[in-house]
């Protein structure tokens, strides 16, 4: 890919900053197809980009084009759920069953246990147990995704599909990360405002922000131009292939990771939650409280929370798609924020590599920006946004 795979330094704005130049190309060069980095600190805003917009061309990615943000989503849609509780319309430490009595969930589950991953219930895209066995969910991997990926999934199916399978625990006894809390969630906005979830992210999030490059897809393959494309490289019978996974249908996530969105609109609603622009102080103080029983991952509702080794506090959500990542992390304050999309390329990766990778890009980009390139890479051991959103 040679020549190619050279910094966008005309897409580059405000200060000149060429450790984050160098940062981007190094994990280009690194075996990712494409990177665009968005960062605001008290240096301004630096804007840039790296590697192709597409295999076999040579044009880098847009700077502030569009990508799939997964497991983003549950950000933004903690968030809604946390708008509805100042709202009156939801008790976050009501039964959920309350709104949704069709589904027969456990009266112990609350809308705060879906939100900090605390309810117990099966993962819908799968579960690996502490003994190394997996109990699968809807295909996520391989052939069998690639054969699905414009099938069409209802939310109601995903949560009937986790429930028809045993909980992990006992509800608000322990923590595991399940997207099907997320898709509850989202059944649990809906019920309350008799709208649709993407109608209510728009009355509440998008459109009081301005979030106009941000899309909540439902079950539409398509993404806005302009976008770079992404990669899944899996294996089949012994051979590699990769197929190009720029449309997919994301119903298969739904509430936990089918959002669209750009580095400048993450910046914009990170920044804005994390200035107590959406919630009031109370609620964003329950938003940033991790839960004891997540350990190291330290995840509260519907974001992480992380100590740098250089003395500070960031939050973050980050998400991983089949040929897509995306990285959010802010300040306390909102006033330094990162937000990225990494496209996977035709570099023969499993996934334990490309978990590995991103791990690297993840420790390097947060110590340029929020340790000033010192020693204060992010102890993010076990980030559980994995390929499946």
């Amino acid at each position: 890919m040679g020549e190619s795979l050279r910094t966008t330094k005309n897409s580059v704005a405000g200060p000149d900053r060429p450790e984050l130049q160098k940062a981007i190309q190094e994990i280009v060069d690194s075996g990712l197809a494409g990177v665009q980095l968005r960062v605001h600190d008290d240096r301004g805003q630096w804007v840039g980009s790296a590697g192709v917009r597409e295999l076999g061309e040579a044009a880098e990615p847009p700077a502030n084009g569009h990508f799939r943000i997964g497991s983003n989503t549950k950000t933004f849609t903690a968030t809604l759920v946390l708008q509805l509780v100042a709202e009156g319309r939801i008790g976050l430490d009501t039964p959920a069953a309350d709104h949704l009595p069709e589904f027969g969930l456990d009266r112990r589950i609350t809308a705060r246990m879906l939100l900090q991953h605390t309810s117990g219930l099966f993962n819908f895209t799968g579960e690996v147990y502490d003994d190394g066995t997996v109990a699968p969910g809807i295909p996520v991997t391989d052939q069998e995704w690639v054969d699905n990926q414009f099938h069409t999934y209802r939310p109601e199916e995903l949560v009937r599909l986790a429930l028809s399978k045993p909980a992990r625990f006992e509800p608000g006894t322990d923590w595991s990360y399940s997207n099907t809390n997320y898709v509850l969630a989202r059944l649990l906005i809906e019920k309350v405002t008799g709208r649709s979830y993407g109608a209510e992210m728009q009355r509440l999030i998008l459109g009081p922000l301005g979030l106009s490059g941000t899309v909540v897809p439902g079950a539409s393959p398509e993404i806005p131009e302009p976008h770079a494309h992404g990669y899944y490289r899996y294996q089949d019978a012994g051979q590699w292939k990769t197929v190009d996974t720029t449309r997919f249908n994301p119903s298969c996530l739904s509430a936990a990771g089918d959002m669209i969105s750009t580095t400048q609109d993450l910046h914009t609603f990170f920044s804005a939650l994390m200035g107590g622009k959406l919630l009031p102080a109370p609620l964003l103080a329950e938003m940033r409280t991790p839960h004891p029983k997540s350990g190291d991952y330290r995840y509260g509702l519907g974001l992480f929370v992380q100590d740098t080794d250089c003395g500070g506090t960031i939050l973050h959500h980050n998400g991983g798609l089949w040929g897509w990542a995306s990285l959010m992390y802010s300040t306390p304050d909102g006033s330094k924020t990162l937000t990225a999309s990494l496209t996977f390329g035709d570099a023969e990766l499993g996934l334990a590599a490309i978990a590995e990778a991103l791990e690297t890009v993840k420790q390097r980009l947060v110590k340029e920006v929020f340790c000033g390139g010192q020693s204060g890479s992010a102890d993010e051991t076990a980030d559980p946004t994995r390929p499946t959103g």
